[in-house]
């Protein structure tokens, strides 16, 4: 399975799944979440597009709304406090070990970027953001943002995050031009989540070039 056709298709594949496994359908989605804002190697996989588009499949009758909703909270804010951990016990050897290079360098610096200038509220704002969201837990574990600050913003960021592209895709999705022109809407999410992130890191780089010009 191509990683990129997966996100852009996710709700084709969705329904492949539910054809082939059943109620397993749950477990699936429960474990990409998981995965996605929890292991820092994998920032790559579907977020926004496979909440949006297994609303569309609870609209239908597929999957129910509420079990999906409470599930996948549960596997966002489960995912970003492990991620958390991961930064805080093992991110500094992680990211000194030559060997390890999944993660890519600008995409640590526009979440160290976002982190200096929100705070722990980045860890809300990276929800919104593909990749980003999946960093910012690990690079705030890094800096010991406090526990109970993190899950705070944490659990905020994964109940707004998850109920609404789920509702989103619950009330939208089966509108005949959202199916049919499914991989634009994916690719008109990702663009608008990444731009605020993009213009910070740019303004961020710039701001750091005027300082070591004066």
């Amino acid at each position: 399975m191509d990683i990129i056709d997966f996100i852009l298709h996710c709700n084709e594949y969705i329904g492949q799944f539910i054809n082939d496994y059943g109620n397993f359908i749950y477990a699936i989605l429960f474990i990409i979440i998981f995965c996605e804002t929890g292991l820092v190697f994998l920032p790559f996989l579907p977020g926004d597009s496979l909440i949006f588009a297994a609303g569309t499949f609870a609209a239908i009758g597929e999957m129910n709304y509420f079990l999906l909703l409470g599930l996948i909270i549960f596997a966002a804010i489960l995912g970003d406090t492990v991620n958390y951990e991961i930064g805080k016990h093992f991110g500094r050897k992680i990211i000194d070990n030559k060997k390890f290079t999944i993660i890519k360098k600008e995409n640590l610096e526009k979440a160290e970027a976002l982190v200096a200038k929100y705070g722990g509220a980045a860890v809300f704002l990276a929800r919104f953001m593909p990749i980003i969201r999946t960093i910012v837990p690990f690079v705030v574990g890094m800096g010991k943002l406090h526990y109970p600050k993190f899950i705070k913003f944490n659990a905020l960021g994964g109940i707004i995050w998850v109920t609404l592209f789920l509702t989103i895709g619950y009330l939208f999705g089966n509108i005949p031009f959202v199916k049919e022109h499914f991989s634009i809407i994916v690719l008109a999410i990702i663009f608008l989540s990444v731009l605020p992130i993009f213009i910070a890191f740019i303004k961020n780089k710039l701001s750091k070039k005027k300082s070591s010009t004066n």
